[in-house]
């Protein structure tokens, strides 16, 4: 069965990046084609070879980048181009990078600071940006309230840090917050216009495994945030979920 559209996820890892793919990509689910983005070439090709192992008939492919504009503007270029993809509309994309910094205030520098800044929050920015451009060229720019569709769903996985944070976390407060702010002031600004933006908090620790742990309520399955994705994506304009708070059943908070 021929994929139904495009998904595109920046931070394809083993775990959490892994289970969205497959579920995303997998016929009897999501059936959209996949192309994943990660900074390292080769477990990358190694991800998207395996879950095309797994899941028989999908379409995964690897575009390594990391989040700088040059980086991303490429891989973008890259999928558009991609036969694999060819005469598909991208439907979902999904910025999932792993963010995470610890250390003592005035231990911190300048330096150290403002590339974390740059590299999760501008990346995001970036990310965002290029998925936007791509949702108007796919489906085109009549806004809803004159007759035009939904253009497409754009989902930042977030966690807890975006609203709160502890002690020696700073620079990932900071970015986790700023992306949240992002994503709420793109979902003002492109909700009218037909994109629905996501920003989902995810608060646990997320495997990509049907353990016991995931069976109790321990730890997020991976493919549970698949689902959850995949059900954000099909909601239309009547009603959409703008941020979620995704956690085990036996997180505290």
């Amino acid at each position: 069965m021929a994929p139904s559209g495009l998904a595109i996820l920046l931070g394809a890892g083993p775990a959490t990046g892994a289970g969205i793919a497959r579920t995303l990509a997998h016929p009897s689910h999501g059936n959209l084609a996949v192309a994943l983005l990660a900074r390292r070439p080769e477990p990358l090709h190694e991800l998207a070879a395996r879950l095309r192992a797994e899941a028989p008939g999908s379409v995964i492919e690897a575009f390594p980048s990391d989040t700088s504009p040059e980086q991303l503007a490429k891989a973008f270029e890259d999928i558009k181009a991609h036969e694999s993809f060819a005469g598909l509309k991208l439907d979902v994309a999904i910025y999932s990078v792993k963010h995470s910094a610890k250390k003592p205030f005035l231990a911190e520098t300048y330096g150290v600071f403002t590339r974390s800044l740059e590299g999760y929050v501008g990346g995001a920015f970036e990310f965002a940006q290029l998925a936007v451009r791509r949702f108007f060229a796919d489906h085109g720019e009549v806004p809803l309230a004159e007759g035009g569709g939904k253009k497409g769903t754009l989902i930042f996985t977030g966690t807890l840090g975006a609203l709160r944070c502890s002690a020696e976390f700073a620079a990932y407060g900071a970015g986790r917050s700023s992306v949240r702010q992002l994503a709420q002031s793109l979902a003002r600004e492109m909700s009218a216009k037909g994109v629905q933006v996501v920003h989902a908090i995810a608060n646990g620790r997320i495997a990509d495994e049907d353990s016991e742990e995931t069976r109790r309520g321990e730890r997020i399955a991976a493919e549970a945030v698949g689902k959850t994705y995949l059900w954000l994506a099909g909601q239309e304009p009547t009603l959409w979920t703008h941020e979620l708070d995704l956690r085990p059943a036996c997180e505290k908070f």
